[in-house]
């Protein structure tokens, strides 16, 4: 018999039903992480499902707060005129046209022509742009499409006549500034793909104006065109005075319907453009798209939770899975019992289900202890100390259940027992009035000393009701030596001890067990004071093998 003597787990721990890490090669790829993902989601359901309710809300008030935005389109053709010359020289003024279709985008998107539909419809007195300043990103991103002071100049066409001052129109003040700037925001030109085709495109919570602001756009245009032609005709050496009426007549339909917000009255042959597509009132709004908004606002939501969930778990260092603590502390778990309530050891008669689960646990806690020490087994019996960090962590439970799965089995079991709670003071009067360290204190021999049978099972308490005893008993003294000695020869024995934070007494008394498990409790003890019991027993001399999970849930 020997005490004291830290032994390696033997070869035969290999086989043990224990939660020893495997290889992670097999868990590599997406199949595991989606599979870490659903499990991660379906262990913290509750707090995931409170983010995307969350998100979904915020998402669905945000929606019902945006006004509903309308959005009307006016197309317009441009009819590039080739003349009656060659193949190749008609190729090269294809080419032409296509490159000056990208210069009539840049007139319809200039600050001469958008001035005035904007002065024509009387919009600097529009509530719903001039109630706000743009912002500055809002003002960046204007002058970007309007391509800023020298690009808007260069992008002017360079006619002798202007149209009727709007070219030199000069904004009264701050307010009619922000109101264009938030017109020419709302209107978008593009051209569609290659072709001779552009859209013009307006949005207002306002049903009936973006079509009204599309259309006056697109005669406008005309008018531009239009009017630059009439002027060129007076001035020159036509002298055709139908030709005259009938460009006067298409650039007064122009003004008119600019003015209007409408599209010409007449046929306007001499814009060199022909509009296919007029903007028509919306049904209904095309912005805020709510369910879109409300999607991705639960999609923020859920991912939002798990990123609360990932945090929550690298701050979080309580154990709640065999597994993790294995891995964790590098130390073998040997079991894992399951949270049965009002258990509190190996009943007669099974009657639930959860009483069998809570049995074959302790059966394979003490069939795994047993294999350790396979090697010790030669001798009479075996020391097994169980001990926690602190208190509640259910050493008591075990070490009871232990006791009466071993005495069961045809073996006297000796238990040495703590008292729950405060570990030195003991107010349990239902105790023996005999303990180790009463009989150490009073210097008892073993056969002096009186155990009570529970169950089968002898029970003395470890400390003492007399608060002297309990301070200044020396659990490392020859008389406790002894007691361990003569209990060992009759059979085995199971030390309940006290736990590691509130009592240095669980150190001196693990030293003479041949096997220490270290119970942690799930969800409530830490990796940390694992790994802290574990070296201070070892800096003691125990000879810890391994660690069992209690109330472990699922």
């Amino acid at each position: 018999m020997m005490f004291n003597r830290p032994r390696p787990i033997d070869v035969t721990s290999r086989l043990w039903r224990v939660n020893e890490t495997q290889s992670d090669v097999a868990g590599d790829g997406p199949i595991a992480l989606l599979r870490a993902l659903i499990g991660l989601g379906t262990r913290h359901k509750i707090p995931l499902s409170v983010c995307c309710g969350g998100g979904l809300l915020v998402a669905a008030l945000y929606a019902h707060s945006l006004p509903p935005t309308y959005q009307a389109t006016a197309t317009l053709l441009l009819e590039p005129r080739q003349s009656a010359v060659s193949g190749g020289e008609a190729g090269v003024q294809q080419i032409l046209d296509l490159n000056r279709a990208d210069s009539e985008l840049q007139t319809i998107r200039s600050e001469r022509l958008l001035s005035a539909v904007f002065e024509s419809l009387n919009l600097q007195d529009d509530a719903e742009l001039g109630r706000q300043q743009p912002s500055l990103i809002g003002r960046l991103v204007n002058g970007f499409q309007l391509g800023g002071p020298g690009e808007a100049d260069s992008a002017r066409v360079d006619r002798s006549q202007p149209l009727e001052g709007s070219a030199d129109i000069e904004l009264a003040n701050e307010a009619d500034r922000a109101a264009f700037s938030n017109f020419t925001s709302r209107l978008k030109a593009r051209r569609v793909g290659q072709s001779f085709v552009i859209e013009i495109e307006y949005s207002s919570s306002d049903p009936k104006l973006p079509a009204r602001v599309a259309n006056a756009t697109v005669s406008g245009y005309i008018y531009q065109t239009v009017a630059f032609k009439e002027q060129i005709a007076r001035a020159g050496t036509e002298a055709l005075q139908g030709r005259l009426d009938s460009l006067a007549q298409q650039v007064d339909a122009a003004r008119e319907a600019m003015h209007e917000g409408a599209l010409p009255a007449i046929a306007t042959p001499d814009a060199d453009a022909r509009i296919i597509g007029a903007a028509l009132p919306p049904l209904g709004p095309s912005a805020p798209r709510k369910s879109l908004i409300i999607a991705l606002g639960g999609v923020v939501g859920l991912l939002l939770g798990f990123g609360v969930v990932v945090i929550q778990m690298a701050l979080d260092r309580r154990i709640r899975s065999a597994k993790e603590l294995a891995r964790e502390t590098e130390i073998l778990c040997l079991g894992s019992i399951p949270d049965v309530p009002g258990v509190e050891g190996v009943p007669w008669r099974i009657t639930s289900p959860q009483e069998q689960k809570f049995v074959s646990a302790i059966r394979d806690v003490r069939t795994s202890v047993e294999i350790a020490c396979t090697s010790l087994r030669n001798e009479k019996s075996i020391v097994i100390a169980v001990v926690g960090w602190t208190p509640g962590a259910g050493v008591s439970t075990l070490c009871t259940s232990l006791s009466q799965i071993i005495s069961r089995s045809g073996r006297q079991v000796t238990l040495f027992k703590a008292a729950d709670g405060d570990n030195i003071r003991v107010l349990d009067d239902n105790l023996p009035a005999v303990s180790l360290a009463g009989a150490a204190f009073a210097g008892l021999m073993p056969e002096q000393l009186s155990f009570e049978y529970v169950g089968g099972v002898a029970v003395l308490p470890i400390h003492s009701r007399d608060a002297n005893a309990n301070l200044f008993t020396d659990f490392r003294n020859p008389h406790v030596r002894r007691i361990f000695e003569a209990a060992r020869s009759r059979g085995d024995v199971l030390l309940d001890l006290p736990a590691l934070r509130h009592s240095m007494d669980a150190l001196a008394l693990a030293s003479y067990a041949d096997a220490v498990l270290i119970v942690a409790r799930a969800g409530k003890t830490t990796i940390e004071e694992v790994s802290e019991s574990v070296q201070l027993l070892r800096r003691a001399g125990a000879n810890v093998v391994g660690t069992v999970l209690n109330r472990a849930r699922g």
